[in-house]
């Protein structure tokens, strides 16, 4: 049976996103999983968030370069969730489906080619510290590396029939503040600009941007504002979402979004805007198609795909130009929750597989 001290040693390190020390932690224990393996590594410091970090084989050859991707960090506060355990069939604990146990994959099938005396070049792994957050740090890093390779795959978790991903929503978030003008609801309502009322009215006009038919979501997930029954709403908050699965709703939902935002339909209140495009939609193409194929041919099998509502850091890479493919993490369900575990033997077939796809990049 596979051996899971390593990802236990992960697992129990608290790398929540908001625990630098933790993350970094995290970090350094795969950097020394990665150097024993051959991999030098460069560490992108952060104050705020943990370390960023690109592990790269220093010997290059003609073959095409490969991006494997992950992110260090999990969603559980330190005292929350922090054990490991396993039985006949599951491993238990943070991050054993998302994404410790996907970058534990990476590791044991770069390990695999080490003990079988083969010579790794043109793959690189880079490991991000704020996926669960959005990326808002990493993203740019991410972007900047992506066209250095010709091909990426992503760790997160497999489907339940071991399904690969090829295609992901693109998301969007924003923050509306809407500034109006208090006055007393009695004796001045009309010397009023009324932000809840602009608010509510925004928040319809948003939400008709939705269109399950093109797959596309728009949602004011939180609404605030005013200061009591009596007063005229001097100010308003929304907190908005919207997610697509091409690129043309893309840029329809993102200038609509700003049209509708910028506008308030109240006399006398303004509008500010921030925040806008996450992660670009994720979409199938032929380089994609190809890069699956020839996977298949090294793996001896037909891959089962699907496309996600969700989106994860493929999406940057994706959104470059480059061939990738998400999923190649373990099966696992109950991510996000004090219930996470990833089944053993999905572990041992993820291993397998991409152990047959890096010999295509190798020496």
């Amino acid at each position: 049976m596979l051996n899971f001290d390593d990802l236990k040693a992960m697992v129990e390190i608290n790398s929540w996103t908001k625990n630098k020390e933790g993350v970094d932690k995290h970090g350094r224990l795969i950097q020394s999983f990665m150097t024993s393996l051959g991999f030098k590594s460069e560490v992108y410091k952060r104050e705020s968030v943990g370390n960023h970090l690109l592990f790269f084989t220093p010997v290059k050859s003609d073959k095409p370069r490969l991006l494997l991707l992950g992110h260090l960090d999990t969603v559980f506060p330190p005292g929350t969730f922090e054990l490991f355990s396993q039985d006949e069939e599951w491993v238990y604990g943070p991050g054993v489906c998302d994404m410790k146990g996907g970058n534990f994959v990476a590791i044991e099938a770069l390990r695999s080619l080490v003990n079988d005396g083969i010579s790794i070049t043109n793959i690189d792994f880079l490991l991000v510290s704020d996926e669960e957050t959005g990326s808002d740090d990493s993203r740019y890093l991410t972007k900047s590396i992506a066209n250095n390779y010709d091909a990426c795959i992503d760790f997160e978790a497999a489907g339940v029939n071991h399904e690969v991903v090829i295609g992901r929503k693109g998301v969007a978030t924003y923050q509306v503040q809407l500034t109006g003008k208090a006055a007393h609801a009695g004796n001045h309502y009309t010397s009023g600009a009324d932000a809840n009322l602009a608010a509510a009215r925004m928040l319809i006009a948003l939400n008709s941007l939705t269109d399950l038919n093109q797959g596309t979501t728009v949602n004011v997930g939180k609404m605030e504002g005013g200061i009591g029954a009596n007063t005229i709403s001097p100010n308003a908050n929304l907190l908005v979402e919207a997610r697509f699965t091409t690129s043309h709703e893309q840029e329809k939902i993102l200038r609509s979004i700003e049209e509708i935002a910028l506008n308030p339909k109240v006399e006398g209140v303004e509008a500010t805007l921030s925040g806008g495009l996450q992660r670009d939609v994720m979409i199938p193409s032929p380089a994609q198609k190809a890069l699956l194929n020839a996977f298949e041919q090294a793996i001896g099998y037909p891959l089962a795909t699907e496309s996600r509502g969700g989106v994860s850091d493929a999406n940057l890479v994706s959104g470059a130009g480059v061939a990738t493919l998400d999923g190649f993490g373990p099966f696992g369900d109950g991510d996000h929750t004090v219930k996470e575990r990833a089944s053993i033997a999905s572990f041992e077939r993820r291993i397998n597989e991409v152990s047959k796809v890096l010999r295509l990049y190798t020496c």
